[in-house]
C-alpha cells in the first residue's frame, strides 16, 4: 500500500477410584449407605454397587421380596451413573492432555517472532509497522496513541484492497515532534468512494518474550501485550518481516 506522509516511511483429577469402604455385618433396612463426596460414588467405586445391592438382597422381607423388574431397573440406573462419571473422568483427562498440549506448543513460540491480530506494537529506532488486511479500495483515517491514550498521530491515506500491507511510522507527531520508543497503538477506520464504512483489521509482530501458563489458554507475551495462540497469524525465527518503505 502506498502510504507516505510526514509520519510514515511509507489439582490432580480425581481418577473414580477409591478404595472400598469396609462391609459390616450389620445393616439397616434402607442398606448402606454412600459418602456426599465426590470420589465415594457409586462411579468411583463398583465394589460399593456390589455391597449395596448385596445388602439389599440380605434384607429384603421374605413375604415381599424385591420384584424382578425393579432389581433389573436398579441394576441399569447404577451402571448407567457409573459409566456416565466414567465418561466424565475420561473428558477431564482429555481436558488436562489438551492443557498440556497447548502448554507445550506455546513454549516453542519463546524466542521467536511472531505475527499476531492485534493493534499495539512497540516503537523502537523510529521504527514502528503495523499490517493492514483492507477488503476493498478505501480511504484510511489512522490515529496512533502512546500507552496513556494519548493521540500522537493522525492521518488519512488512500489504500487498494489487498492484505499484510505495511503501515510504518517513524514517531514523528503530527505537531512535528519525536515520541520516545514505548508502545503504540493503532486505530485505522476507513471508507470506501460511496461512503460506506470499510472494516478494517491489523496485525503487528514482534518477539514473544515469556509465556504465561496460568492462563488457559496460555498467553504470549509480545511488545508488552498478551495474545492467545489463536490470534498468531505467522512465526518466524528472525525479525519481524512488515519493513516496507
Amino acid at each position: 500500500m502506498a502510504s507516505t506522509g510526514a509520519a510514515t516511511n511509507a489439582s490432580p483429577i480425581v481418577s473414580g477410584t477409591t478404595k472400598a469402604p469396609s462391609s459390616s455385618s450389620s445393616s439397616s433396612s434402607s442398606g448402606a449407605t454412600l459418602g456426599s463426596s465426590t470420589d465415594q460414588t457409586i462411579a468411583g467405586n463398583f465394589q460399593t454397587f456390589l455391597s449395596l445391592l448385596t445388602t439389599q438382597l440380605q434384607n429384603q422381607n421374605p413375604l415381599s421380596p424385591l420384584d424382578t423388574n425393579q432389581f433389573t431397573q436398579q441394576l441399569v440406573e447404577f451402571a448407567g451413573v457409573e459409566q456416565q462419571l466414567k465418561t466424565n473422568d475420561s473428558l477431564a483427562t482429555l481436558v488436562t492432555l489438551q492443557q498440556t498440549t497447548e502448554n507445550s506448543q506455546a513454549l516453542q513460540y519463546v524466542g521467536k517472532t511472531a505475527v499476531v491480530s492485534g493493534n499495539t506494537t512497540a516503537l523502537s529506532s523510529s521504527k514502528a509497522t503495523w499490517e493492514l488486511n483492507v477488503p476493498s479500495n478505501a480511504t484510511l483515517n489512522i490515529t496512533i496513541a502512546n500507552s496513556k491514550g494519548q493521540t500522537v498521530y493522525s492521518g488519512s491515506y488512500s489504500a487498494n484492497a489487498g492484505n499484510n500491507q505495511p503501515f510504518n511510522w517513524n514517531g514523528q507527531n503530527s505537531d512535528g515532534t519525536t515520541s520516545p520508543d514505548g508502545l503504540y497503538t493503532m486505530t485505522a477506520t476507513a471508507k470506501d468512494s460511496n461512503g460506506n464504512n470499510v472494516a478494517i483489521t491489523t496485525e503487528v509482530g514482534g518477539t514473544v518474550n515469556s509465556v504465561d501458563l496460568s492462563q488457559s489458554p496460555p498467553l504470549l507475551s509480545i511488545n508488552g501485550s498478551q495474545y492467545t495462540l489463536s490470534q498468531v497469524k505467522a512465526v518466524g525465527a528472525g525479525a519481524a518481516s512488515s519493513s516496507g518503505s
